[in-house]
């Protein structure tokens, strides 16, 4: 099958996000399903999740352990959890399986099965197909949306979190490993706001101060009846600009909502702020999609 037709380019341009079913088989998804499993097993919970708090200097301490793992996480598999799945000694409360929010933020880079769906020539096409001449991989993330506990994420442009001079240099591929319906947690976009620029950055403040991030500006307040539900089946696909306003729902079904998701940049004639919390690094330059 051609990956993306005129009128698809057409309409993502216009409409700031599109929907493609049938991008990964069900083999592909489950794959990678099977392999975050292994993950899972095996991961390490990190220490500031461990932790017994008492004061509000501990409870600090935790949120700047909290912080300082998040933002040192570009180059690295990281884990991060759903709200109370751990008890007051750091044990869990539900099945480990359960208990994820997400994996981020280099699953791309390290997991050979994850890099190679990155780097397929599904995907490669696809951003020819865009007209993109040197586009790098930015940063990866596998979702959970748990049954029951999933959390809404509410309305937000990923340039606030990835900013870039022009914007309009970054667009997220979501890849659905198992149906994303209405009821365990959708994506919701509002159709062309892609065209008004952003109105909030996150930024990394100096080194030493805490919080390490902050935000410049505001979220706009966006009128509840523009979001459009965008379900997508099993192997779908959505491509999201950068600049495309979009949120969804909690999950409250009993079943889960995974995804893979990662965001590409068009690195020609872009300059990446120096100030996203995401950052490059010597073990991980951002890699190139063509390669």
């Amino acid at each position: 099958m051609e990956v993306l037709t005129e009128q698809d380019v057409q309409k993502y341009r216009e409409e700031g996000y599109l929907v493609l079913e049938g991008f990964l088989s069900p083999e592909e998804c489950d794959a990678l399903r099977e392999r975050t499993s292994e993950i899972v097993e095996r991961m390490d919970v990190p220490a500031h999740c461990r932790t017994q708090f008492s004061t509000d200097h501990d409870e600090q301490l935790k949120s700047q352990g909290n912080a300082d793992y998040f933002i040192t996480s570009g180059d690295k598999i990281r884990y991060f959890f759903e709200k109370g799945v751990f008890d007051d000694k750091g044990e869990f409360i539900v099945p480990r399986e359960r208990s994820l929010n997400k994996i981020g933020h280099a699953l791309h880079a390290y997991e050979p099965l994850f890099k190679s769906i990155t780097h397929s020539s599904k995907v490669q096409n696809l951003a020819q197909k865009l007209e993109l001449i040197n586009p790098v991989i930015l940063q990866s993330m596998y979702i959970f949306k748990q049954p029951g506990i999933g959390g809404e994420v509410t309305p937000h442009q990923d340039a606030t979190f990835l900013y870039t001079e022009p914007l309009g240099r970054v667009m997220g591929m979501w890849i659905a490993l198992e149906d994303a319906t209405v009821d365990n947690g959708c994506l919701w976009f509002i159709p062309g706001s892609h065209k008004n620029g952003i109105s909030r950055r996150m930024v990394r403040t100096p080194k030493g101060m805490f919080p390490m991030t902050d935000f410049i500006g505001r979220e706009q307040t966006h009128d509840s009846k523009l979001f459009i539900p965008a379900p997508v089946k099993k192997g779908g696909v959505i491509l999201i600009h950068g600049e495309v306003v979009h949120r969804s729902a909690e999950n409250t079904s009993d079943r889960s909502r995974h995804v893979y998701t990662f965001h590409i940049m068009e690195s020609e004639n872009t300059v990446w702020s120096p100030e996203n919390w995401l950052q490059s690094t010597d073990e991980l330059p951002f890699p190139s999609l063509y390669s």
